[in-house]
């Protein structure tokens, strides 16, 4: 779609800083043809804040505010706010401030677009009277919603499934940046061996890893188990573990020769993704994944469970495997196919994810604030 002449002046409310946002919002904000301004729930001073995930507090090491024009909720009039702008756009409606600025942007007759990461693979209504009452909220809200920025196919479901009309739903997807993540892994095979050596692998023996929240939704003890039952032909491959969380601890005894780094930040990731042949995701409950798209932009297959919300859009046959969730031996079965074929399943994963990034994502929005300028 071509830029038109008119610039809208977007106002996006989201909960915080995000660090794979900040990426996209310079982008946005660099758009001719959109003036955008953001307004955060929550700031943390300096990128620091405790993340109850880790069960530690977090700087991350790239800058999550410069780039855009925003600002704290806290410190601005939000119903002025909202006037000024021609377009709304909501990350999410979990908190009672939320609510309100939807509410406020109704009474101010602005079209609101709605993105989130709702998928019923991870967040069901459920059954009963809780699953009504669920329901009930949740369709009060999108009556406030004009248009819905859908992140996957998953989450385009999720709105189908609560009666939200086709024509409203625009694909958004969910993405990090794609291009940084993949230049940051090629500087990085150039210092592959001293990572090798650092961490006490040889130079030869294959790798698998996870990163993410060492918690139980995430299911690493699953991937512990599988790598221990599979039938390796040859040398079992070294397991790494990047994170922190409340299951360290309980894998340390179950995976005592697997290696833990503990939390590595933003910029430093790639260098594990390049040096992975097979990065797992056996999350249970997952409504997207995004070290999966990380994983794959830096060119490493993906083995990810069927509870988790990316696997529908990014993996296949081909860049890896998806298997049922809570499934070891399924798991141990593609762990053992995946590595034997991990280069050039590597090599389809980066081409597949260069095909769900930033640029996408533009298109996406433009569409939808086209949309919304046929309510105004």
């Amino acid at each position: 779609m071509g830029r038109s002449s008119r610039v809208t002046r977007l106002l996006y409310l989201v909960s915080h800083p995000i660090q794979y946002q900040a990426p996209l919002l310079r982008r946005i904000a660099d758009q001719s043809d959109i003036d955008l301004r953001v307004l955060f729930e929550r700031t943390h001073p300096d990128n620091r804040y405790f993340d109850t995930g880790f069960g530690r507090e977090v700087k991350w090491d790239v800058d999550l505010i410069d780039g855009y024009e925003n600002a704290p909720m806290a410190g601005v009039d939000i119903k002025r706010e909202i006037g000024r702008a021609d377009v709304i756009w909501l990350h999410g409606w979990q908190t009672p401030r939320m609510r309100s600025c939807l509410r406020q942007a109704k009474r101010s007759g602005r079209p609101v677009l709605m993105r989130g990461e709702n998928c019923d693979l991870a967040m069901p209504d459920g059954s009963g009277v809780r699953g009504w009452l669920k329901r009930k909220f949740v369709n009060k809200i999108f009556k406030s919603c004009d248009f819905y920025l859908a992140i996957g196919s998953e989450n385009r479901r999720y709105y189908l499934n609560r009666g939200v009309p086709p024509p409203q739903i625009i694909d958004m997807p969910y993405a990090v940046d794609n291009e940084a993540f993949g230049n940051l892994a090629k500087y990085a095979k150039k210092n592959r061996n001293a990572l090798r050596e650092k961490l006490g692998i040889s130079p030869t023996r294959r790798v698998v890893l996870f990163a993410g929240k060492l918690q139980s939704r995430k299911n690493p003890q699953l991937l512990a188990k599988a790598i221990a039952s599979a039938d390796w032909a040859i040398e079992e491959p070294a397991l790494i573990f990047v994170g922190d969380g409340e299951s360290r601890a309980e894998l340390e005894e179950l995976a005592p020769d697997a290696i833990f780094t503990g939390f590595v930040n933003q910029t430093e990731m790639p260098a594990y993704y390049d040096l992975a042949d097979i990065f797992v995701l056996p999350s249970v409950r997952e409504p997207w994944g995004l070290a999966v798209n990380e994983a794959m932009a830096c060119g490493t297959a993906a083995i990810v469970s069927d509870q988790v919300g990316c696997a529908a859009d990014l993996i296949d046959s081909g860049n890896g495997r998806i298997v049922p969730a809570g499934d070891q031996i399924s798991l141990s079965k593609a762990l053992v196919v995946c590595l034997n074929n991990s280069e050039e399943m590597g090599k389809a994963a980066q081409q597949r994810i260069l095909q769900w990034g930033f640029n996408q994502d533009i298109e996406g929005l433009r569409a939808a604030l086209a949309r919304a300028a046929t309510l105004t």
